[in-house]
């Protein structure tokens, strides 16, 4: 195998070793709200939480800013990207930022959150 092949996949992508993966986030910058919705709090009693989080951060991320910010043990963590909404504006339709969802669920000796 070639530099190039190790550097570049079959198709020609960057491959996941070397793709940028975007700024290093502190923890109050990876966790940006929590999101208090219906389902959310229904899932407040399984212990598990929904966030709105930055769109550079993943999983790893995740975990780590809501134990440092909460001081709790987190034992999984899902995510999802949603696309932003078509909104009618003044002069015609217009677009809402793309966003991202993480659910963080809780170990079971963990203490719950304050949230709501």
């Amino acid at each position: 195998m070639t530099q190039k092949d190790q550097k570049f996949g079959y198709y020609g992508h960057l491959s996941n070793a070397v793709r940028p993966q975007g700024p290093v986030l502190e923890p109050h910058q990876v966790i940006l709200r929590p999101l208090v919705t219906e389902k959310s709090t229904e899932l407040s009693q399984a212990r598990t939480y929904a966030f709105e989080v930055s769109t550079w951060a993943n999983k790893q991320d995740i975990k780590a800013a809501a134990e440092f910010l909460f001081s709790v043990k987190v034992e999984k963590v899902r995510t999802m990207n949603r696309a932003g909404k078509v909104r009618r504006f003044k002069n015609g339709l217009g677009r809402l930022p793309h966003w991202k969802k993480a659910y963080v669920t809780l170990h079971p000796d963990s203490n719950p959150l304050d949230l709501f």
